[in-house]
């Protein structure tokens, strides 16, 4: 018996190294010793390697022969027939039905009957059969230990593979055993194989399915018929997402889940939005005719773009469920949902994602297609932007468009293949099962709230329609929807296996249908759990009432005293005990506090740092992120500083005080895209934090564009969504070629309009800590995109002093500082950025009295009135001029005339001066960037002839 023990032992030890790979260099180290010296190893251990085809220790050394590969090699000896060896033993048996459980749960998913369609073909798998394991029929009736298997200790050959085929084979194929951690894969085995079958459920929950189907088949069919023709991304024949999604809210609640945010592109949108979220039927049918009023101001959006918010109560008590507004640009809200279920996760400090859940809704050729899903998986598990798990839900059509999965939509088996790359569990289940769809449901979700990360669901299903109801799929997918045409739906198949199961009458299908045609016609919301709004039990909204309508050029105080300065100073300064700072740095710090005691004149490093700090100690948390922004791309920042004996690091902003707010700096990963959507939808849902994200160079925010023509520049005028989001652009030419010059200032500039977004170059330290101040202090929320300097962070000129931060404020236009008699002005030059320190330089080395320069600190919205005043102040000017650093067809020149021309005497002309036409930002060779620079200059102060780029 004991002997029969540790051969037990020593097989779940072989099926665990099949499951893990972990004990495999285990198992070969052991075998080693045993042809070494078989005394080295236990008995069991001996008895078990005798069994194995004879080896010397010589022959094992020259072939590097692994043992597993001996195991497999024992398992694979039979005929050339297929037959297997005679001598094989029980025990050797025993071994082939373990690898043939483990060959289940590795590849049973490619053969799983997961397409209701029935068009994809399945391959065929040797390793899934007795045959290739050397078992045989006369095998099928012996009993084996089931190893690791769930569910049963014992049990024939016929009975194990009936359960691997129920388990992995059926409607579910489970994809797991990539995963890396052991625990979690032993946990999903057992959730998967102890049903041994299909899962079953209660009468009450399968009349709820049935249900829920019904809603989801009633409102396509009553909106086809009804509004003919009409977009409306039917979500046909995918009806089973509405099961899904009540399930992840009913279960959530009981969970103790208290918010869900979810992310979705078109396609079932509407349906989710009457019967998930509570719409009601008779505002989207006013969105249908044309009739539906927009809230406040503003463009407005398509019905199939807009976000909602509702309150459902669950058996676990209420859970408010928001859906995010979305562009046709499809993955792009992931980030932003990210963002948003982050913020709510601070504002509750809800550290291990318990409270609040982000569920993602995709299309399959769009999970495959786009980069930002990549980004925001890699984001998943980062500490600046976990969320603690994501549950994603694939609604695959198996098409995109007109595109075909099989050849040209993506590369990989599954479009899931993507999420394997954080460890992601991938539960492929055929729509048309909704007792499997549901069984996943559970799985999923419970995943994710035991072990806090993202799992998958891939909804595999169809297309009833074309990608819009006006497309003709036929045309280019005659096959596949000649058999859609003739395809019950979910919502038929189901209703007849419970008519057949004796739990429904015949005619009870058609009655709920009638029922909830007749809620539709009364206009009524069709969701049962909707908690009115006026009861809603959310406590953690914030009020935006304070911010609507406000504006960003209000003046503010946003000043400190200079004993509050170094009240903070003594904060920033103290560093743990035996903390060893970089020399450099030591320097820097030193730097700092001779400019807190007035000694030093301030840059811009200590007036960022300490305009943090004001805002901290006032209860404003600071949320800085990007690539390099803990230390700073340029070396300025020192956000965060590393102890040079250990490598720890530190973080004086943290430490000001024991009452402050939270000061989070990340350098994030090596994304704009998903990393900037992700801090838009941060500063979206929590208008008190001061929420930044910074370009390593300004220009790099072009791989986020869709971020910020779709949702920065444009979501307060589509959807009402303020955002007091924060850009800091690195912008400024110094010769460092056309990638790391320009921050494309003219495409911010291109899209303002109706008071959208605020655009600023600030040039001076005084100028950016008051400017970041008044962000918070302010109650506007616009977003905020700031030119950045780079040289100028240590320029002798671009110096404040230590009144200029406890005086004054932001000054939208800085006019001439030097002492010049205004009636000798003929020449006034506008300009913006690094080139004004140029032009001061040049027109003092030349001692040019009457010219004067005077900089526009904010582009947008332009500060006409100031500038006018400022301009009246010349009566004699005879020659205004727009100098700028850009290409004439780049920079503020074109975006900004009719801002300068209303802001100049009556008919007075504007001349240009700057870099000519150019199709890229700037030139590559320093020399000729110098040249280029003197010219400019010269010309704008009347050295040399003005029309360069004429």
């Amino acid at each position: 018996m004991e002997d029969r023990v540790k051969l037990k032992s020593m097989q779940r030890l072989w099926a665990d190294s099949q499951l893990s790979g972990h004990n495999g260099d285990y198992l070969d180290a052991l075998y080693d010793r045993y042809l070494e010296d078989p005394a080295q190893v236990e008995e069991h251990w001996r008895t078990f390697f005798d069994t194995l085809p004879a080896v010397d220790a010589r022959q094992h050394e020259a072939s590097h022969t692994p043992v597993r590969e001996q195991f497999r090699s024992l398992a694979r000896r039979p005929s050339s027939r297929g037959a297997p060896a005679a001598a094989a033993s029980h025990e050797e048996k025993q071994i082939r039905v373990l690898q043939l459980i483990n060959a289940h749960r590795f590849r049973a998913h490619q053969i799983a009957d997961i397409d209701p369609l029935g068009l994809r073909e399945r391959p065929h798998i040797p390793e899934l059969e007795p045959a290739h394991h050397g078992l045989t029929e006369a095998d099928l009736d012996r009993i084996f230990d089931t190893g690791s298997l769930a569910g049963v200790e014992r049990a024939s050959l016929r009975e194990i593979l009936e359960l691997l085929d129920c388990t992995y084979a059926g409607h579910i194929g489970a994809e797991y055993m990539h995963i890396t951690e052991t625990g979690e894969k032993r946990w999903l085995q057992q959730r998967l194989e102890s049903c041994a079958g299909p899962p079953r459920f209660s009468d009450e929950t399968r009349q709820r399915i049935l249900d829920r189907l019904t809603a989801a088949e009633g409102l396509e069919r009553y909106l086809h018929n009804r509004y003919v023709g009409q977009k409306r991304f039917s979500l046909e024949g995918g009806d089973s997402l509405i099961p899904i999604l009540d399930e992840l809210i009913q279960r959530g609640g009981v969970h103790g889940v208290k918010e869900l945010v979810i992310g979705m592109a078109h396609r079932g949108r509407l349906n989710v939005l009457v019967n998930i979220m509570g719409k009601t039927p008779a505002e989207l049918f006013q969105e249908f005719e044309g009739r539906a009023g927009h809230e406040g101001s503003g463009s407005g959006d398509v019905k199939y773009h807009l976000g909602f918010s509702s309150d459902i109560q669950t058996r676990g008590g209420p859970v408010h469920i928001n859906l995010a507004f979305n562009p046709s640009h499809l993955e792009i809200v992931d980030p932003v949902v990210e963002g948003s279920v982050r913020a709510r996760q601070d504002r509750r400090r809800d550290t291990e994602g318990t409270s609040v859940v982000p569920v993602l809704i995709h299309g399959d050729a769009a999970f495959a297609g786009q980069g930002v899903v990549m980004e925001t998986f890699n984001m998943s598990q980062s500490r600046g932007y976990s969320t603690k798990g994501t549950v994603h839900l694939v609604v695959n059509n198996q098409i995109g468009f007109t595109t075909s999965y099989q050849r040209d939509a993506r590369s990989t088996q599954y479009c899931t293949d993507i999420a394997k790359m954080v460890n992601a569990p991938i539960l492929h289940v055929n729509g048309d099962d909704p007792e499997a769809v549901l069984f996943v449901t559970r799985i999923a979700l419970d995943y994710r709230m035991t072990y806090h990360k993202d799992v998958v669901i891939d909804l595999v299903c169809y297309r009833r329609h074309g990608h819009s109801e006006a497309d003709e799929p036929t045309a280019t997918q005659p096959l596949m929807y000649q058999s859609i045409k003739h395809k019950p739906s979910a919502r038929g198949l189901y209703a007849q296996t419970l008519i057949d199961a004796g739990l429904i009458e015949p005619d009870a299908p058609e009655q709920m249908l009638q029922a909830y045609r007749d809620a539709l016609d009364a206009g009524r919301s069709v969701v049962k759990e909707l908690i009115p709004a006026e009861q809603s039990p959310y406590p953690h909204a914030v009020d935006w009432k304070p911010y609507i309508g406000q504006s960003c050029t209000t003046e503010v105080n946003t000043a400190i005293d200079a004993a509050r300065l170094k009240q903070l100073w003594q904060g920033l300064s103290r560093l743990p005990e035996g903390f060893e700072i970089h020399s450099n740095v030591g320097k820097i710090m030193e730097n700092r506090r001779k400019m807190t005691a007035g000694a030093l004149s301030i840059d811009w490093g200590y007036a960022e740092t300490m305009a943090y700090a004001s805002l901290l100690t006032e209860g404003y948390p600071v949320r800085l992120s990007g690539q390099d922004s803990g230390r700073g791309t340029f070396f300025h920042r020192h956000a965060v500083i590393s102890n040079q004996v250990d490598g720890t690091p530190y973080v004086p902003l943290r430490n000001i005080s024991a009452d402050q707010a939270n000061f989070l700096v990340i350098n994030s990963l090596l994304s704009e895209e998903a990393v900037l959507a992700f801090e838009y939808g941060y500063a979206t849902t929590d208008p008190g934090t001061l929420v930044i994200w910074e370009a390593q160079f300004g220009d790099f925010a072009n791989n986020a564009q869709v971020v910020i023509d779709q949702f920065i520049s444009a979501g307060e005028q589509k959807w009402n969504r303020l955002c007091g989001l924060v850009m800091f652009l690195p912008h400024g030419y110094e010769g460092q070629g056309p990638e790391h010059s320009s921050a494309r200032l003219e495409r911010y500039l291109q899209l303002c309009a109706e008071q959208n977004i605020q655009v600023c170059v600030p040039t001076t330290p005084a100028q950016i800590f008051h400017l970041l101040r008044q962000q918070m202090l302010n109650t506007c929320r616009k977003p905020l995109v700031v030119m950045t300097p780079k040289s100028l962070l240590r320029h002798r000129l671009a110096v404040s002093r230590l009144e200029d931060l406890t005086e004054g404020g932001f000054h939208a236009v800085i006019p001439e500082l030097d002492e010049l008699d205004p009636a000798a002005v003929n020449r006034v030059i506008l300009c913006s950025g690094k080139v004004y320190y140029d032009l001061l330089e040049k027109r003092r080395e030349v001692e040019l009295n009457d010219v004067a320069i005077i900089r526009l600190e904010r582009l947008y919205p332009f500060p006409e009135g100031i500038l006018r005043r400022i301009l009246e102040q010349y009566p004699n000017v005879e020659t205004y001029i727009w100098c700028q650093e850009e290409p004439k067809n780049q920079g503020a020149w074109y975006s900004t005339q009719h801002h300068l021309y209303a802001s100049l005497p009556c008919d007075a002309p504007l001349e240009y001066a700057g870099r000519p036409f150019s199709a890229a930002p700037a030139v590559g060779y320093n020399w000729l960037h110098v040249q280029q620079q003197h010219r400019l200059v010269a010309e704008a102060l009347g050295l040399e002839s003005t029309g360069t780029g004429q």
